[in-house]
């Protein structure tokens, strides 16, 4: 192995690109102290995969990249690539090894353009008995470190002088490979124990879980059956509502049948009263007449007792006119013998007394005659005294009981016509039942109305709410593209500001559309680091290109996808691009064929694959970063939009709500005006109807009683004349 070349840039002191090349024979670089020569050899040990930051005399390895001077500004990144010949049994070959480092990023390795590990690197070098580490490399003081070397060093130095460091660095890397994969076995021994464990855990957890799943679906089972069973008693009761509702129909109308029955019942049992008292008034008229008669009878006994008692005066009388007539008799025998005395002394008027004797005789009799007919017209006196007395005495029995009839009936009118002031007014009910229809109806309309407007704003809640969460799913999106969006933009601001601050090289001026970032990184590589212009010792300047060969077919120009200064044009514009490179397209000079993959063939027949991947990516950064600066503010209004579509859905929901709510309360209200409305009405009816049936009922007692009030005043009239009639 031989380095033929060594390129620094941005190392140490080395700020500007620069390329060192060993040619054949012996090469040495002399200058003054602080030049810079030692930097040269740590260069080389970076490059082969030096990992001690102190080895390099610096306290980190971000220190190996130039930290800037007053009159130059810091780099960014420090690049040092080294051109090797390896000759093997298979000929000759190249490869280049190169090793770059960017502030905040680390360090990447290539080996021909390829990424590979430090490991690999190490490897190389280790192979070709040399590295890092190597005894061959003798910076300051080293000199002294080798002559008193210990035997553990010199051996080092002899392998590698043997050419067997390599097979050592293999076995040592095989060895910790082996101790590696025992502690890998030994912790996978213990993982698969805690796997065990974890598995058995497990085991319990997924028959617990599966024992979750059954109990939850026997859950939803169970609560499916008890909503089922709550809908099928929810069911029955609706249906026993309803035969409840229908029986109730039919109760009220075998009530009402038996109500219209009641009042005919009523009005039948008001005339069987009508008549019970026509009844009990004849029943009175005949007790009348029975107290009448017994009047009648009480009186013809106390005549017959008054005649008997008149019979027994009479007795008297003539017993004591017998007496007087007995004392008449006997003064009449002393007359007789006074005048018997006296015949003797007056025989001549005896004679003519005795010849005036019939005379006196006949008017004995006629006396007597007389005396009878008195008596006989004394006794019909009597009689017609005591019949016009009994008469009087019915006359004024029947005028008192007329009065009374009359007093009783007119006492029925003033009752009658009291209790018809005090049914009520029937045309009243009716308004009040007119009133509760239209009270009910409106009621009823209300209700309807409540009922749409529930329903509508159901709807409009059910569509408000599904507008409120898809516009809650969109805000969540797009807040959720947004934050990605964001989060993308800064990462890749943070990643792209690393660049700020150094010298503008012409990746800054050159713009690759996407999907076309790896085949300009492949094809330019670290020239774009080179700036526009200037006096540097590596810029772009231009060039004409008239008369270059064109591309061949089958390829389509680099320059069509891609945004670059002039200096750039002749390089891009001999660049073409393929999907797949099979080698057989010829390349005209200078010309370079790469794929959107990154793989490049020049015409010269050199081939590299995954070229310059920090620049592919700087540039995939960039374009993605402006990418994302087109999709930010979109997606802002997106989110924007969703958040105002949300915020209008809630509040559209929360009206409906309200709203909804609102129509539940003239809901609930109709419905109770409805059955307030229902209530007032049948009482209204009923009212109505018993005043109608009491109307009926006392018009019917009225009537009769005023047929018995005329009744009984023409009785009192007839009684009065009757009584007046009397002597």
């Amino acid at each position: 192995m031989r380095i033929r070349r060594l390129k620094l840039s941005g190392f140490k002191s080395f700020v500007d690109p620069a390329e060192l090349l060993i040619e054949p024979g012996l090469t040495g670089i002399v200058g003054p102290n602080g030049c810079g020569k030692s930097n040269l050899l740590e260069a080389i040990r970076w490059v082969m995969g030096e990992g001690s930051a102190k080895s390099l005399r610096g306290g980190g390895m971000e220190d190996v990249i130039f930290a800037g001077t007053a009159a130059r500004p810091a780099r960014d990144f420090a690049e040092v690539s080294m051109l090797l010949e390896r000759t093997g049994a298979q000929g000759s070959d190249e490869a280049e090894i190169v090793r770059r480092i960017e502030r905040g990023a680390g360090s990447a390795y290539r080996i021909d353009g390829r990424d590979v590990r430090q490991k690999d690197v190490a490897l190389l070098f280790a192979d070709a008995a040399t590295g890092a580490h190597s005894p061959a490399l003798v910076s300051q003081g080293r000199i002294g470190a080798i002559i008193a070397a210990r035997p553990t060093d010199r051996r080092a130095m002899l392998e590698e002088a043997a050419g067997i460091a390599g097979l050592h660095v293999r076995r040592k890397d095989a060895e910790q490979k082996l101790r590696a994969t025992e502690t890998n076995l030994e912790r996978l021994d213990t993982l698969l124990g805690d796997m065990e464990a974890r598995a058995n855990a497990l085991r319990r957890q997924a028959r617990a879980a599966e024992r979750y799943r059954a109990l939850s679906a026997e859950i939803r089972t169970a609560e499916a059956r008890l909503i089922f069973a709550r809908w099928r008693d929810a069911a029955d009761a609706a249906a026993l509502a309803r035969r409840e509702a229908d029986a109730a129909d039919a109760q009220v109308a075998t009530t009402s049948t038996q109500q219209q029955r009641a009042n005919a019942a009523a009005a039948q049992a008001t005339q069987l009263l009508v008549a019970a008292r026509s009844a009990a008034q004849s029943a009175r008229d005949v007790a009348a007449s029975a107290a009448y008669r017994l009047e009648t009878l009480k009186t013809e006994r106390d005549t017959i007792l008054r005649r008997l008692a008149e019979l027994a005066r009479l007795r008297q009388a003539l017993e004591s006119d017998r007496a007087r007539e007995g004392a008449l008799a006997e003064d009449a025998a002393a007359a007789i013998a006074r005048l018997t005395e006296e015949a003797d002394s007056k025989a001549q008027r005896a004679s003519e007394a005795e010849a005036a004797r019939p005379a006196l005789t006949q008017r004995l009799a006629e006396t007597e005659v007389a005396l009878r007919d008195a008596e006989v017209a004394l006794a019909r006196a009597l009689a017609a005294e005591a019949t016009e007395q009994a008469e009087a005495r019915i006359a004024q029995a029947a005028l008192a009981a007329a009065r009374l009839r009359l007093d009783r009936a007119e006492a029925e009118v003033a009752r009658i016509a009291r209790d018809l002031a005090g049914v009520g007014n029937a045309a009243e009910h009716d308004a009040a039942l007119s009133a509760a229809g239209a009270a009910g109806v409106e009621a009823d309309a209300a209700r309807a109305d409540a009922a749409e407007r529930i329903a509508a704003a159901e709807k409009r809640r059910t569509a408000a709410a599904g507008e409120r969460d898809a516009a809650q799913s969109a805000a969540a999106t797009a807040r959720a593209t947004l934050a990605s969006l964001e989060s993308e933009s800064a990462a890749l601001t943070r990643s792209l500001a690393r660049r700020d601050g150094r010298a503008t090289g012409a990746i800054d001026h050159v713009r690759a559309a996407p999907g076309y970032e790896r085949a300009l990184a492949a094809a330019l590589g670290d020239d774009l680091e080179a700036p526009l212009g200037g006096s540097g010792p590596l810029r772009w300047s231009g060039a004409e290109h008239d008369g270059d060969a064109a591309l061949p077919a089958g390829c389509e120009p680099l320059a069509g996808h891609v945004e670059a200064p002039p200096e750039l044009a002749r390089r891009i514009a001999q660049i073409g691009v393929v999907e797949q490179d099979d080698g057989r397209l010829a390349l005209g000079l200078g010309q370079r064929l790469v794929t959107r993959g990154g793989r490049l063939r020049r015409w010269d027949g050199f081939i590299a694959e995954d070229r310059a991947a920090a620049t592919a990516e700087a540039m995939i950064r960039r374009n993605r970063l402006g990418e994302l600066a087109t999709l930010i503010d979109p997606a802002r209004a997106t989110l924007r939009e969703a958040e105002a579509d949300g915020a209008a859905a809630a509040g559209a929901l929360e009206a409906a709500q309200r709203e909804g709510q609102a129509a539940r309360v003239d809901l609930a209200a109709a419905e109770r005006r409805l059955r307030d409305a229902a209530m007032a009405e049948d009482r209204a009816r009923v009212a109505v109807e018993r005043i109608a049936a009491r109307n009926a009922e006392l018009s019917e007692r009225a009537a009769a009683t005023a047929a018995e009030r005329d009744t009984a005043a023409a009785d009192v009239a007839a009684a009065r004349a009757a009584t007046d009639a009397l002597p």
